[in-house]
C-alpha cells in the first residue's frame, strides 16, 4: 500500500468534508494556525466515550457554557457537575472528569500537558484519550485509535481476526499511517471516515476516497469487516425501585462514591439480583414503613447486563433521604428516571 497517497486521498477529502464540530478547529482555520483548546477536545473525547456525537453535542455546549475551562470545572461541586452529567452514563467518567480538572488545576496552573506522557499521568486519562489530546490539540504524532478508526483498518487492511482479539494489529496497522505532517487532521479525518463513510452497515463505497486502497472492498465484502467473536449472552438482574411522595416531592438517595452509578442521586433500590424479588422481600427492603402499590415495572441495559426494576408508590416519610422536587427529577440517571416517571404515571 502507498501510503503518501493513501493519507493524500483521505487528508484532501477531509479538508473539503470535515464535519463541523463544536469542540473542532476546522481544517482551513487549523492552515491558518489557529489551534483546538485542550479543554474542549478532552471534554468532548471523554462524553464520546459510548456516546454519539448528536448525543453527547448538547451536554458539550452545556458544560463549555457553565465550565469554560479546566479551573471552573475544577471549583465546582461535585454533585452539580453528576447531575449535569446525568443522561450520559457511564458515570465513573463524570467522577474522572473532576478529578482530572482537579488536578489540571492544581498541578498544572490550569493548563494541560501537552505530550502523551504528561496526558496519561493525569487521573482518569487512558491511552486513547492522551493520545487523541496529544494529537488533535498539541498536533503530537499520536496513534489515535477508536472504535471508526479500527473499522477503517479492519477493511482497508482486510484484517480476518476477530475483534477484540484483533485490537493490537489494527492498531499497529494504524500506527504505520501516522506522520508527523498534520497528526490532528489525520486522526479526525479517520474519525470522519469511518462515522459517515466507512460506517458500520451499508458503507458508503462508492463515496469513499481511499476504496482504491480498500482490500476488504476488491474482496467483494467491505460489510462483513470487522470480524467479530460470537457475543456472550448479557446476564439479567431484578430489582425493586421506592417511590416515596411528600406532596410534589420524592424521597431520594446518594449511591456510594465508588461503583455503577455511583455518587448520582437516585431512588431507593433493593439490591439487584439475579433472581425476582417476593413481595414479602420487596416489602422488607422498603426505605419506609408505608403502603406500598405496584406503580410500573421499567427495563434498563447496562453495559455488562440488562436490569428489570420494579417500581413500589407510597406516601411517607423516611429519615435521611433527600427530598427533591419532582420537577428536577431530570437530573436523574436514565434508569432511575424511568423508574420515576412509571411511578408518577400511576398514581395511587
Amino acid at each position: 500500500m502507498d501510503r503518501d497517497r493513501l493519507r493524500a486521498s483521505l487528508l484532501a477529502w477531509y479538508d473539503a468534508h470535515a464535519r463541523a464540530l463544536p469542540w473542532r478547529v476546522g481544517p482551513a482555520d487549523h492552515a491558518q494556525g489557529v489551534r483546538a483548546d485542550p479543554y474542549r477536545i478532552w471534554l468532548s473525547e471523554v462524553m464520546l466515550q459510548q456516546t454519539t456525537v448528536p448525543h453527547a453535542t448538547p451536554y458539550f455546549l452545556s458544560f463549555t457554557q457553565r465550565w469554560p475551562d479546566a479551573r471552573a470545572l475544577a471549583a465546582e461541586d461535585d454533585g452539580q457537575v453528576m447531575a449535569a452529567w446525568a443522561g450520559l452514563g457511564y458515570y465513573a467518567r463524570a467522577r474522572n472528569l473532576l478529578a482530572c480538572a482537579r488536578a489540571v488545576a492544581q498541578a498544572h496552573g490550569g493548563i494541560f500537558p501537552d505530550t502523551e506522557e504528561g496526558l496519561r499521568a493525569l487521573p482518569g486519562v487512558g491511552a486513547y484519550t492522551a493520545a487523541a489530546v496529544a494529537a488533535i490539540a498539541f498536533d503530537r504524532p499520536a496513534n489515535v485509535v477508536d472504535g471508526n478508526v479500527e473499522r477503517v483498518m479492519a477493511r482497508l487492511f482486510a484484517v480476518e481476526t476477530a475483534l477484540p482479539d484483533a485490537k493490537p494489529e489494527l492498531k499497529r496497522l494504524a500506527g504505520e499511517l501516522v506522520t508527523a505532517e498534520r497528526p490532528g487532521d489525520w486522526a479526525q479525518a479517520l474519525m470522519d471516515l469511518g462515522a459517515t463513510i466507512c460506517r458500520p452497515k451499508s458503507p458508503l463505497c462508492e463515496r469513499c476516497p481511499v476504496a482504491g486502497f480498500c482490500a476488504a472492498l476488491a474482496g467483494g465484502a467491505p460489510e462483513s469487516y470487522p470480524r467479530k467473536s460470537a457475543k456472550a449472552a448479557r446476564p439479567h438482574r431484578f430489582g425493586i425501585a421506592y417511590l416515596l411522595t411528600q406532596g410534589d416531592q420524592v424521597g431520594l438517595v446518594r449511591r456510594p462514591p465508588r461503583g455503577l452509578l455511583g455518587g448520582m442521586l437516585a431512588l431507593p433500590t433493593s439490591d439487584w439480583r439475579a433472581t425476582p424479588w417476593s413481595e414479602a422481600e420487596a416489602l422488607a427492603a422498603a426505605p419506609a414503613d408505608a403502603d406500598w402499590r405496584a406503580a410500573g415495572e421499567v427495563e434498563h441495559v447496562f453495559t455488562h447486563f440488562s436490569l428489570g426494576l420494579r417500581v413500589l408508590r407510597a406516601r411517607g416519610d423516611a429519615e435521611d433521604l433527600i427530598w427533591t422536587p419532582t420537577r428536577d427529577l431530570g437530573a436523574l440517571p436514565s434508569v432511575f428516571l424511568k423508574a420515576a416517571r412509571a411511578g408518577l404515571d400511576n398514581l395511587l
